[in-house]
């Protein structure tokens, strides 16, 4: 049995992971039952990624979402393509002051309940809780005591309100400390996307100074080789964010990428400020560009782009189909890469690091020269600049968008490590975690 908050149709960089878990484990022995959000309960959605879920897979839905989303929904928030940045700051700070350990508390309390009737008919022989939300975790962690299952707790990114978040006061410093503690004492084993959190959940020690975690097992995000099928069905332009006309045709322009989300990417303004004094100094590339940022967005980026004279140059996709989003990463001549800054954040690897690696494509990243990711960037051949530096990254678009006027596209080129990070081979590396677990149990 699978906690977790997000799986399709809700879309966004924490799908991916958990949909491969119920797409692949059951090759190795695995059935799965997800327990999940509703249909409607989250801004992201990709109603196309219900086409991969395996018609084996029992999938219970809890509706109702996150006290933050209803909170978006009464104050008129939510679209399907941008969020207000001054509202959504708003309610983020409150929730770090009321919500423990986040907004899907209450979700997850109801999530409990429905997994407790289902673990009921004792045919489930391991819980797997994923998060972030940080609440999945708590709720597994109570039914695996109730139910004397072995528990799996996959951290794809670290503990929210204590790494990615100031906690408000030491009093709430304090208790997410020691839930996270709690969390990674109780579970069997203990995932890790990133080689980073690993080694920091493996260094947690308790008070008689011994490792708290009894297992810390890296299993990175991977990613889903690409469909030929689907990616041929998915190379129409991406449509503008009001389902209008296409975007115009940038088959001669040189094409620049980012997909995903874009929320807490201050990076995003670094990137936009370089491509305005990119065009500033050279007036005729402005007829040879264009930079698409595909996926949903905060108004403050739309906002922003007005602001730098960029309307015919960026275009704001809003959400695309996933199949969509990967066949613009294999069309682009330049991917972007970006995370939301900060010290907590040096322990993310991005779900979409994988698969601008697939596509093969040259990354630019805006990233410390220390990260984990900027590692892969440069042991891939890519570039990596400072976050925040506008003029590093106009000089990098320089040399790029030379480079493509002098010889055209650059050649795919990928890493020889890379197969080794297919979804599908991890899944088998998970099952066979979870065969031991069961039997030490036995």
């Amino acid at each position: 049995m699978i906690l977790a908050y997000f799986y399709p149709p809700l879309a966004g960089g924490g799908v991916h992971r958990v949909l491969s878990f119920t797409r692949h484990l059951p090759a190795h022995g695995w059935d799965c039952t997800v327990v999940c959000a509703g249909p409607d309960d989250s801004w992201i959605r990709d109603p196309s990624l219900l086409d991969r879920v395996p018609a084996g897979t029992e999938v219970l839905r809890v509706g109702g979402g996150s006290g933050l989303a209803l909170l978006q929904r009464l104050r008129g928030a939510r679209t399907s393509a941008t969020r207000s940045s001054t509202t959504i700051g708003w309610l983020r700070r409150a929730v770090d002051w009321f919500a423990f350990p986040d907004s899907y508390a209450g979700w997850a309390a109801r999530a409990r309940a429905v997994a407790a009737r289902r673990l009921a008919r004792g045919d489930i022989s391991v819980l797997l809780s994923s998060s972030p939300p940080d609440s999945s975790h708590l709720a597994a962690r109570s039914l695996a005591r109730r139910f004397g299952l072995p528990w799996v707790a996959d951290f794809r990114d670290p503990w929210v309100g204590l790494h990615f978040r100031t906690p408000p006061t030491p009093w709430h410093r304090a208790r997410h400390r020691a839930a996270e503690r709690a969390v990674v004492a109780e579970a069997a084993v203990v995932l890790a996307a990133s080689h980073t959190h690993e080694r920091e959940l493996q260094a947690l020690r308790g008070r008689d100074g011994r490792p708290l975690a009894r297992s810390v097992v890296w299993l990175p995000n991977g990613y889903e080789p690409a469909n030929a099928a689907a990616s041929a069905d998915a190379e129409s332009p991406p449509r503008s964010r009001d389902g209008g006309a296409p975007t115009a045709s940038t088959e001669s322009r040189f094409l620049l990428v980012f997909t995903g989300t874009l929320a807490l990417m201050d990076s995003t303004f670094t990137a936009l400020e370089a491509l305005a004094r990119f065009v500033r100094a050279r007036p005729a590339a402005r007829s040879q560009l264009q930079m698409v940022l595909a996926g949903p967005y905060e108004s403050s980026y739309a906002q922003r782009v007005a602001a730098l004279g960029l309307a015919d140059l960026v275009r704001l996709t809003g959400s695309l189909a996933h199949d969509q989003a990967r066949a613009l990463q294999r069309k682009a001549d330049v991917l972007l890469l970006w995370k939301p800054l900060g010290v907590g954040y040096r322990t993310m690897v991005p779900g979409k690091l994988y698969e601008y690696l697939d596509a093969g494509r040259p990354i630019l990243a805006l990233l410390p020269s220390d990260d984990e990711a900027a590692r892969m960037v440069l042991d891939a051949g890519g570039t990596v600049v400072p976050p925040g530096d506008a003029a590093a990254v106009e000089r990098a678009l320089e040399a790029a968008f030379g480079s493509w006027l002098q010889g055209g596209r650059v050649p795919e080129r990928r890493p020889a490590w890379l197969t080794g990070h297919a979804r599908e081979r991890l899944a088998a590396e998970l099952a066979g975690t979870l065969e031991t677990i069961v039997k030490g149990r036995r």
